[in-house]
């Protein structure tokens, strides 16, 4: 089915053309949705005249967070190109690799970041090249009646993608999941149905541009709704709280580590956060008292679940259910369809855990240019997928296998057990290290805590686990060794107390605050 165009900047330009959408920080730049729909406009002409950019070509980024990201999606919108956006703490043999897949048309990049670039032979390779610079001065430049005259309308249909969003790469190469059009749509949907955006929200966004939770989690919903996003470059806990205050955030959107960190900072006490309704918290389970820390404060706590592929906005724990049901994922959002099977795609009963699959509007087409990972990601009817060879198969009708482990209790409430993959094997008994890490982080002198299966002669498989103790490093690690053994012995079977224990100053953590297990598992965290 074909979309009409989804151009929400040319429909909020003519419902609130003076209304600021969104303001750099650093700068102190802002752009009014009437300002942003001339500038998409003069972007997608420019675009497709001197690039000769059009519906399903690519345009890969390597930038910050900024307005002229902001420009560019208003461009996609309108002319049906492809975002690209390209992490900037990637080695130049990475960017060399996604270049290569993605074949964009035209690459831009910051000039702080140019020299990355430079160093890979794909980008010497491409039609077109160009500095954010060029096209901040484009942004800038007097009004020309036809660059900025609207842009004819393209016609869509809810499976062409907007963004082409690489995976992290855990394990082999990243993948370029397809976010859609009417993924876009669907995930904005499912947002507001489950938290209140309007055109009076307004928030902080300080996740990374090249992650999914930089532009779907709020930014795109809270476009699609009229609402005010101020930009950050990168997350420093005394600027955001400073921002929350001054900026009268009604939402924001963190990772556990970012709340810890707000919470821990001298500010903290005398934020007047008054205007902030909830804050949504992803990634990873909220330890119960750092919940109760921002309760306190009289700031609620939504946790919720998501993913690249999917949404990502899947599940919401309402704020007040924060306690009752902690560790909770909350339940899916309004058009999500959910189910938990055993390996064998067999549902399993109540409070068993499995694998959580995923079905609706908001679900990915797969993988760009790679459908053997597509086919692997779903289950699919009669576990016949509906194609092979080079074609990319079509999933309607399929679930997608998320990898994570959950269960469902009988109030309908989902709690993550863990990744498929993190699981590991002892004695022939199953071990989910988020269920002993929950374990461990509540005991009082532990900070943060990972856990990891590692060869073990006997056993086949144990824990090993990498914890950070409030106090710091231990003088004796024999001591508080067995000081956790125990503590774990009081809350879980003996097969799932870790046999190894590392203590360090800081745990790994990958570009979105979560914890690096691949780091983890190198040599450089070995016994």
């Amino acid at each position: 089915m074909a979309l009409y165009q989804q151009d929400w900047s040319a429909k909020w330009a003519v419902y609130f053309p003076e209304k600021v959408a969104f303001k750099e920080f650093e700068t102190g730049r802002t752009l009014t949705y009437g300002r942003l729909n001339r500038l998409g406009n003069r972007v997608a002409h420019l675009f497709q005249q001197h690039f000769g950019v059009g519906k399903g070509d690519r345009v890969a980024v390597l930038a910050e967070n900024c307005l002229e990201y902001l420009c560019l999606f208003a461009a996609a919108q309108k002319a049906g190109f492809v975002l690209v956006p390209l992490n900037y703490r990637l080695a130049p043999p990475e960017l060399d690799y996604l270049l290569t897949l993605a074949e964009p048309r035209v690459a831009l990049a910051e000039n702080k970041f140019q020299h990355l670039l430079d160093a890979t032979a794909a980008f010497h390779a491409l039609p077109h090249r160009w500095s954010l610079e060029e096209l901040t001065n484009l942004m800038s430049a007097e009004e020309d009646p036809d660059l900025d005259a609207p842009f004819p309308s393209v016609l869509l249909h809810e499976d062409d993608p907007i963004f082409i969003l690489f995976t992290s790469g855990t394990t082999g190469f990243p993948k370029g999941a397809l976010y859609t059009h009417g993924m876009l749509f669907w995930n904005s949907i499912n947002t507001a149905m489950s938290l209140i955006i309007n055109t009076e929200s307004r928030t902080v966004n300080v996740m990374p541009p090249f992650h999914t939770g930089g532009w779907n989690v709020l930014t795109t919903p809270f476009w699609h709704h009229g609402g005010y996003t101020c930009l950050l470059k990168k997350f420093d806990p005394g600027t955001v709280l400073q921002l929350l205050e001054a900026e009268r955030c009604t939402i924001f959107m963190g990772v556990p580590t970012m709340l810890k960190m707000l919470a821990e900072h001298p500010a903290f006490e005398r934020a007047n956060l008054a205007h902030l309704l909830y804050i949504i918290v992803g990634g990873e389970p909220m330890p119960v008292p750092l919940i109760e820390k921002w309760h306190e404060k009289g700031v609620f706590i939504r946790q919720g679940y998501g993913m690249t592929e999917v949404g990502p906005n899947l599940t919401s724990l309402h704020q007040r259910d924060a306690v009752r049901k902690k560790g909770s994922i909350g339940r899916s959002n309004f058009y999500v369809e959910t189910r938990i099977v055993d390996e064998h795609g067999n549902d399993v009963p109540p409070d068993q855990p499995g694998e959580l699959l995923l079905k609706g509007p908001m679900v990915t087409p797969g993988y760009w240019r790679n459908p053997e990972a597509t086919r692997n990601a779903f289950l699919w009817p009669n576990d016949t997928p509906a194609a092979s060879g080079l074609f990319m198969p079509c999933t309607k009708g399929a679930w997608f296998r998320t990898g994570d482990l959950v269960r469902q209790d009988e109030e309908g409430y989902l709690f993550v057990v863990d990744r498929v993959k993190n699981m590991f094997i002892s004695g022939g008994e199953n071990v989910y290290p988020a269920e002993v890490e929950r374990v461990l982080v509540q005991h009082p002198e532990v900070s943060e805590a990972a856990v990891i299966g590692v060869p073990d002669e006997k056993w086949g498989e144990v824990g090993r686990a990498f914890v950070v103790m409030k106090t710091g490093l231990p003088k004796s690690t024999a001591h508080v060794e067995q000081e956790l053994i125990q503590f774990c012995t009081n809350h879980l079977a003996k097969y799932k107390i870790p046999k190894q224990f590392l203590f360090l100053t800081t745990l790994p953590k990958n570009d979105t605050g979560k914890i690096d297990r691949k780091a983890l598992k190198s040599a450089n965290y070995s016994l």
